[in-house]
């Protein structure tokens, strides 16, 4: 029988193993690898990690200055007409108030919608389908997460310059009103 040596339990008894394991897990850089694996669309792989990971929607570098857009740049963008914003929350709420020139396209069917060919997602969702090279991409909902995850969808399927609002419909309607 092998004898366990005591350094290899933590403080409650847990192997060291399990803790750095689940440090791991948990990390920023393992997050980035899962994403790493889904931008290269590694399917089998892929699937597999998205289905046992989670990545919180900073995951991916969600609030770097890259990723956001704040109420005053996105008041910029619509001024110009430069700006092709989604609302990712449900329609219930974007009925109950949306930032002008918003589509409704909720959460639960970006993946499915990004993935529409030009003219199917024209037909749907009565705007101009958005592009994987385009840069004027925004994603927004009520505080932020939603369009957080919408952004690290988009980004797994090729839409690496989209970006979200910074506080969501929350920040804009602190800002900038209605």
């Amino acid at each position: 029988m092998i004898a366990l040596h005591s350094s290899l339990y933590g403080l409650s008894g847990v192997p060291v193993l399990v803790l750095v394991m689940l440090s791991l897990l948990l990390s920023r850089g393992f997050c980035q690898a899962v994403t790493e694996v889904n931008r290269r669309s590694y399917p089998t792989v892929a699937s597999f990690l998205r289905t046992y990971t989670t990545c919180s929607p900073t995951c991916e570098g969600t609030d770097d200055d890259a990723s956001v857009v704040t109420p005053p740049q996105l008041k910029a963008m619509l001024s110009n007409r430069n700006v092709q914003l989604f609302d990712v929350r449900n329609p219930d709420e974007y009925q109950d108030g949306h930032i002008p020139q918003a589509a409704n396209l909720p959460l639960d069917i970006v993946e499915e919608s990004l993935k529409l060919p030009p003219e199917s997602f024209q037909q749907k969702f009565k705007v101009k389908a958005p592009g994987k090279d385009d840069d004027n991409i925004v994603f927004n909902c009520r505080s932020g997460v939603r369009s957080g995850q919408a952004l690290t969808i988009a980004r797994q399927l090729g839409f690496h310059r989209a970006r979200h609002l910074k506080g969501g419909y929350v920040a804009w309607v602190e800002q900038e009103g209605n």
